[in-house]
């Protein structure tokens, strides 16, 4: 488990480094001077304070930081603006959500990333879960539109000033206080009036979100071969202690996968359910029974599998892809139980399967629309409910997915 363990942590490890390219693009300095250079694109989920650039391919890398440029983008997609302007940085946190209704702002020095650009132009700042929005009409400073969640009598309310702003700022028959008051402080609903504007303003703009998404869900039916093992034993009675044979079952299930929209689509959430069983039985010689008989086990092993987790990708051109999974698994019995007689027949004692957890890792490789997965699961003690039984499930599954479709 530990080597396995090693060698995942190394994959991921190498390919963060590795994977993420340079791309053609160009920063302004200080002294307003722009300069063609390729940059290391990390598709950033949070605005940077810095990038990693080169002058040229074979250009040593050189870092500059918001002190540095003014302004840097990539390809026609990708634009950061350096500007010092009102943040608030309210949380939204329901624990420490404030009761105040106005924004508490302050003057602070970021990287702005470009949304739409025009006559009107409209901007974003991310950093963890706080999402802030900017506008700039023609040459006026760039100013917040306002957005604060906050609490009166533990009751949750919105300032939603920002629909005001627009309103105010942003004449034009295409926007009226009708259609504001559909909107929410997101980046589609604000992309799409800006552009409106614009357009109803006959000016020249620029619309940097990409309008063809990549699809973000994607389901697949998935067939797998386990290879499973269960020891179980007694703390009080030493003779029940059975190692019952490694297994090859079948498993089957779906699962359903959200590619994260940042990082270049290489990180993804996965839950799917799997139906997994397992059966073998186990004779061994004891003293313990009269005639000195032999005890039969018997496991009949049912059970719905909720696995969720984490996906990597570590991409090898266009049509393939290598990934790690690490995943959280819920486990659901289903009738099962394990019984204990003697050879002539007669019944000795039944224990149920309980209901349990564990934790699993996988390594594929990823072709269009197939998967094949080789997975590891942690052990799983299926006989929780019992005070003095101990077990342990163990499984390593090879598993091939097939894409059914994406939306």
């Amino acid at each position: 488990m530990k080597k396995i363990f090693t060698l995942f942590l190394s994959l991921f490890l190498l390919n963060s480094y590795s994977q993420i390219e340079f791309e053609k693009g160009y920063i302004i300095n200080n002294s307003g001077e722009k300069k063609a250079c390729i940059i290391k694109n990390i598709d950033w989920h949070n605005n940077p304070t810095k990038i990693n650039y080169k002058l040229s391919e074979n250009d040593n890398i050189r870092t500059a930081t918001i002190k540095d440029i003014e302004e840097f983008g990539i390809g026609n997609h990708l634009k950061f603006i350096r500007a010092t302007v009102d943040l608030d940085k309210s949380s939204e946190n329901l624990n420490y959500i404030s009761e105040n209704r106005k924004p508490t702002f302050e003057k602070e020095t970021i990287f702005l990333k470009t949304l739409v650009e025009g006559k009107a132009s409209l901007y974003k700042y991310t950093k963890g879960l706080l999402q802030r929005y900017f506008f700039k009409l023609d040459n006026q400073p760039i100013k917040p539109l306002v957005y604060k969640l906050y609490l009166i009598e533990d009751q949750l309310r919105k300032n939603e000033y920002f629909k005001q702003q627009i309103y105010n700022n942003l004449r034009c028959s295409a926007i009226t206080k009708e259609k504001l008051k559909k909107i929410d402080y997101i980046q589609k609903d604000l992309v799409k009036i800006f552009v409106a504007f614009n357009r109803c303003s006959n000016s020249q703009y620029k619309n940097f979100v990409p309008k063809n998404k990549k699809d973000r869900f994607n389901l697949y039916a998935k067939i797998g071969l386990n290879s499973s093992l269960l020891s179980i034993d007694n703390s009080i009675a030493n003779e029940n202690k059975f190692d019952f044979d490694r297994q090859y079952v079948f498993k089957i299930g779906l699962e359903i996968e959200y590619i994260l929209p940042f990082n270049k689509n290489k990180w993804g959430i996965i839950l799917g359910p799997n139906y997994q069983h397992y059966k073998s039985k186990k004779i061994k010689k004891t003293i313990s029974i009269s005639g000195n008989q032999s005890i039969i086990s018997n496991v009949n092993y049912h059970s719905l599998e909720i696995p969720v987790g984490i996906r990597y990708y570590m991409f090898l051109n266009n049509h393939s892809k290598l990934f790690i999974n690490a995943l959280y698994i819920k486990d659901f019995s289903i009738n099962s139980s394990i019984t204990f007689s003697r050879k002539d027949g007669s019944y000795l004692n039944e224990i149920e399967i309980g209901s349990w957890k564990n934790l699993a890792f996988g390594l594929g490789y990823n072709y269009n629309k197939f998967s094949f997965e080789l997975r590891l699961e942690t052990p799983r003690n299926i006989l929780i409910n019992y005070i003095y039984w101990n077990s342990d499930y163990k499984t390593i599954s090879v598993i091939m997915s097939y894409k059914l479709f994406d939306f």
